[in-house]
């Protein structure tokens, strides 16, 4: 399970998450990254992962529940998974507007996730998926690791003109204002 990295709390998926897992404890293993979420009785919650680690139990993991980040729904997509997202509610102070909400409705509505905004929903989605492990599986996407290197080269590129053409145009900030500086 993957909160992202948002500095605000998601008490409601972890209380929802720890209940379930009371119930649960001997038949599931469970990685938690709970981000700044304060966490109690979960086993293996930690803050955050490293993006290898992440990678790791993704890979490893049968089913994947996380927030409505489209990175970590993406990155649960592309290894197989089709993940059981709760979208951050801000009306919870979960985060600072609606967008997850909004994001995570369209991919549900496209079979993209499976969305659970409710904790009944959520119940049921983990059921489903100890009751058969390959309810929640998507193929795997290998060429979207060469189209994420490839999109990433393309952004470093633009950042790096970007900065470059910026130097050009404007003094450094250590410079004070009435240095002379050649455009």
């Amino acid at each position: 399970m993957a909160v992202g990295a948002d500095q605000h709390p998601f008490h409601r998926l972890i209380g929802w998450l720890g209940q379930w897992y009371a119930e649960v404890a001997g038949e599931v293993e469970l990685t938690v990254q709970h981000g700044y979420t304060p966490v109690v009785d979960l086993p293996d919650a930690v803050p955050f992962l490293g993006h290898a680690e992440l990678q790791k139990a993704m890979d490893q993991a049968d089913l994947v529940v996380c927030h409505g980040g489209p990175a970590t729904i993406l990155e649960a997509r592309r290894h197989g998974h089709l993940p059981i997202v709760v979208p951050r509610d801000p009306a919870y102070g979960e985060h600072v507007d609606d967008h997850q909400q909004l994001f995570t409705r369209r991919l549900g509505a496209a079979g993209l996730i499976s969305l659970c905004e409710s904790r009944s929903e959520l119940l049921a989605a983990l059921a489903a998926g100890l009751a058969d492990r390959g309810r929640f599986t998507v193929s795997r996407d290998v060429e979207a690791v060469d189209r994420q290197r490839a999109a990433a080269r393309r952004v470093g590129l633009i950042v790096e003109e970007l900065v470059a053409t910026a130097r050009r145009r404007h003094r450094p900030w250590w410079l004070p204002a009435r240095a002379r500086w050649p455009r």
